[in-house]
């Protein structure tokens, strides 16, 4: 079984400097994330931007969508800012003979209080046991790609 993570940008990955949220998109956590977790799985992690999702363009995507492609891995799993996961997923719809799990935080990662820690491994878990087909792993709860949207008032995804 191989699984491959790519990372994208988004909260999971931002650093905040000061009291008035003043943040960029550095280095993904991923890889402390496993190891915390104590994950002994050998997962390649491939970064490909360091954006947040609002910043993300159709070329983004497409290049999103060519890295799945072009991964010999049958299993992804994806990083991803919030705002725009869901229209992300609905792209990737079009890669076939992959499960692909995006996920992301409301929380960076590198805060205390942070969903980031469960929203990975709870998509770790996922992507290893669903189907083919592109799936949101948000907060507990799995969401098929086309299905989902994010309710910003109450900071968790739902159903469409």
């Amino acid at each position: 079984m191989t699984i491959q993570i790519i990372t994208t940008g988004g909260t999971i990955d931002k650093i905040y400097f000061d009291a008035l949220s003043e943040f960029q998109v550095g280095e993904s956590p991923i890889a402390s994330i496993l190891h915390e977790a104590n994950v002994t799985l050998d997962i390649p992690t491939q970064p490909l931007f360091r954006k947040d999702s609002l910043e993300l363009t159709d070329a983004d995507r497409e290049a999103i969508r060519q890295a799945v492609i072009q991964s010999p891995a049958r299993q992804i799993l994806i990083t991803h800012g919030t705002d725009t996961m869901a229209h992300t997923a609905e792209v990737l719809l079009s890669v076939a003979d992959k499960t692909i799990v995006l996920t992301g935080a409301m929380q960076p990662a590198r805060l205390r209080s942070t969903d980031a820690i469960f929203n990975v491994g709870f998509a770790l878990a996922a992507v290893q046991t669903l189907p083919y087909g592109v799936y949101i792993a948000m907060n507990g709860r799995l969401f098929p790609a086309g299905t989902v949207k994010k309710n910003r008032h109450a900071g968790c995804f739902e159903d469409l």
